[in-house]
């Protein structure tokens, strides 16, 4: 049975703060812990420090049964891996270095085939067995099958770019819940997965008797599955031993506690200072006093040695300006639009001021839907996709893959101009990143930001564009519950259009018009979010 125990850790940043400290907790066998925080507060951090690509500052890791993990992001739409070299990725490092070796050795063969060459790949084909290599092609059969629908020897030269950030997702789960190590430590796990995968999910993780610190925003998911919460806020982390249900309560209640506690010994620092006024004064004029006056100075030094208990965590705020523009009344306009191989010609009208949510399974065409609203040629089609007087599009990518700001701050993309968007001075730039609590980060270059950051950050450039019709794919995937209410808000309050493709279930009750995208290709309209297709079926 597998465990996993972390003491006293903490972090520092390159600029020398403390990003976290003091955090203690553990994972045991048929746990699923959920760790969760706002969006920049270390959660990332702490599972690159627990999957020993980071190091702390201080304390320690111990893992009893063997861990994998699994990143934020698994992959990008220039990903050249292959799905084996995908599944390599989670698997332990010996495995990942016997394949290393086991393919040099093979490109080797192909130029000299020698006998010390032979030597060397019978080496490494012992050395690829004894580390379990071929049981780990076994697993992989039923991996690909499950996920892929095809076998493993289909399935390893795959590009994984040709998969959908859904199937990508879902061929990693299925390998590290299948696989023989206890401890996983899984980040953003449902991020890219439609409802029936995040459904399959949260029924793996009931069921599995491994010991599982995840990361996710999905409130439905963490409530079904999370047994326990660990919150990483004040630059530390508490533990709830309850499931996510009652996280919220529990965290009000410790919040009141820390204010109580706070207020008890400020009262309590005053009265000392008040006493040493006091007894100092009565010193001067009486010798005698003067053993009380030294008590009462060591008394006031002792306790304000000691420390302040800690003020509560100060909330994060968020204040988006999603203001838009009047548009011509039809924003969207598709006649017999056609994706090619991917959906079936279908009409369809949206209107000015509609808050349309598009719904469907991974794979369905819905990300490349919002691509061709974005004018992206690339986009394969027949038929009409015409955009109305006055639309500006602002497309928020799933992925968050932006090349262009590889290697840029974000001060520094601000100041840039692109687009309709103005560049701003170094004064604006950082008072615009402050409404989106990413003023810290405002020197950070962008690859380097949480994914949460990232989605934060693409939501400010939308409102500096003038964008008039919105285009959001998953754009609650990474934001954490403050983010994700903020932005719900300011669209609420945004004057133009919005289409967003999402598998956020909270997300999507708050829309109006819902197109759903079939796996047989056709679009159809209802009424309300529609997670199964069969009751599409049963409607008609």
């Amino acid at each position: 049975m597998g465990y996993l125990e972390v003491t006293g850790l903490e972090y520092r940043l390159s600029d020398g703060r403390t990003l976290f400290s003091d955090v203690t907790f553990r994972v045991g066998a048929e746990q699923v812990v959920a760790l969760v925080g706002d969006n920049g507060a270390g959660k990332t951090t702490l599972l690159r420090i627990l999957g020993e690509e980071l190091k702390p500052a201080a304390g320690g890791v111990h893992v009893q049964g063997g861990f994998a993990v699994m990143p934020q992001f698994i992959g990008s739409v220039r990903d050249e891996r292959t799905v084996r070299d995908l599944l390599l990725a989670v698997a332990p490092a010996r495995l990942r270095a016997a394949a290393a070796e086991l393919d040099a050795v093979e490109l080797a063969l192909m130029d000299t085939d020698d006998e010390p060459t032979q030597l060397r790949y019978a080496a490494a084909l012992a050395e690829w067995g004894e580390a379990g290599g071929y049981t780990a092609e076994v697993l992989w059969d039923t991996v690909t099958v499950a996920a892929l629908g095809v076998p493993y020897d289909r399935a390893r030269f795959r590009e994984v770019r040709t998969l959908s950030g859904g199937e990508q997702k879902r061929l990693v789960l299925e390998a590290l819940l299948r696989g023989r190590e206890q401890v996983l430590l899984l980040d953003e796990p449902d991020n890219y997965l439609d409802v029936p995968g995040k459904r399959w999910l949260e029924s793996r993780l009931a069921e599995t008797g491994k010991a599982v610190l995840l990361v996710s925003h999905d409130r439905e998911l963490l409530a079904a599955a999370a047994t326990h919460v660990v919150t990483i806020e004040g630059g530390t982390a508490w533990v709830h031993g309850g499931g996510f249900g009652n996280w919220a309560q529990a965290r009000a209640a410790r919040w009141e506690r820390m204010a109580e506690l706070r207020r008890r010994w400020d009262e309590k620092h005053q009265q000392l200072i008040e006493l040493v006024r006091t007894m100092r004064q009565m010193a001067a004029n009486n010798d005698d006093m003067a053993s009380r006056y030294r008590a009462a100075q060591t008394r006031l030094r002792k306790f304000e040695e000691a420390g302040a208990p800690p003020l509560p965590p100060r909330q994060q705020k968020l204040a988006p300006r999603l203001r838009g523009g009047r548009t011509g009344v039809r924003a969207i306009t598709c006649e017999r639009l056609e994706l090619t191989g991917l959906m079936k010609p279908f009409d369809t009208e949206v209107f000015f001021g509609d808050r349309v949510c598009v719904l469907g399974s991974n794979g369905s065409g819905k990300s490349h839907f919002l691509r061709l609203l974005g004018g992206d040629d690339g986009v394969a089609h027949t038929g009409v996709c015409r955009l109305g007087a006055r639309v500006v599009p602002g497309l928020f990518a799933q992925t968050h893959h932006h090349p262009e700001w590889v290697g840029r701050t974000l001060v520094g993309i601000l100041g840039c101009g692109e687009g309709l968007r103005s560049g701003m001075d170094r004064e604006a730039a950082m008072f615009a990143l402050s409404r989106y609590g990413l003023a810290r980060a405002g020197e950070q270059r962008f690859e380097t930001l949480s994914g949460g950051q990232q989605a934060r950050f693409q939501v400010l450039l939308l409102e500096l564009g003038g964008a008039t019709l919105l285009l959001l794919d998953e754009p609650t995937d990474n934001l954490d519950l403050v983010s994700a209410e903020a932005l719900q808000e300011a669209l609420e309050g945004f004057t133009g259009t919005v289409v967003a493709v999402t598998h956020d279930r909270w997300f999507a009750r708050s829309f109006d018009r819902y197109l759903l995208f079939t796996a047989d290709g056709t679009v159809t309209e209802t009424d309300e979010p529609v997670w199964t297709e069969g009751r599409v079926a049963r409607a008609r």
